[in-house]
């Protein structure tokens, strides 16, 4: 099995969605993403969490970002079809202007 790493991306930060939420509608929203990880079941390596307010790190110093990136989660499948085929129904992507980025995790080398 390959592992692939899921980042969710959005127009907004997960702390400004969570923010303008009512409490009823988190509780729907963690409704619809806790459905979704029982029918992934054991593809779903590790659920992950929303995402804060992030840093870019480079060689000339490090700065504010405006992140796009509101979460992750981390499945595993035979290969990326199979990947893409668990988040067919994603509840993330209810969101306005919502996406997924599934990447494959690659083997270190050596490791």
């Amino acid at each position: 099995m390959k592992k692939f790493v899921v980042l969710y991306i959005a127009t907004q930060s997960a702390q400004e969605l969570m923010a303008e939420s009512s409490p009823e509608a988190a509780q729907e929203g963690m409704k619809a993403w806790m459905q979704w990880a029982d029918k992934a079941g054991e593809a779903l390596v590790d659920l992950g969490t929303p995402l804060g307010a992030g840093k870019e790190v480079t060689s000339t110093g490090v700065s504010d970002t405006e992140s796009t990136v509101g979460g992750y989660s981390v499945l595993q499948a035979e290969d990326m079809d199979g990947a893409l085929a668990l988040l067919e129904g994603h509840p993330h992507l209810m969101l306005p202007g919502a996406s997924i980025r599934a990447y494959e995790a690659l083997d270190m080398p050596g490791a």
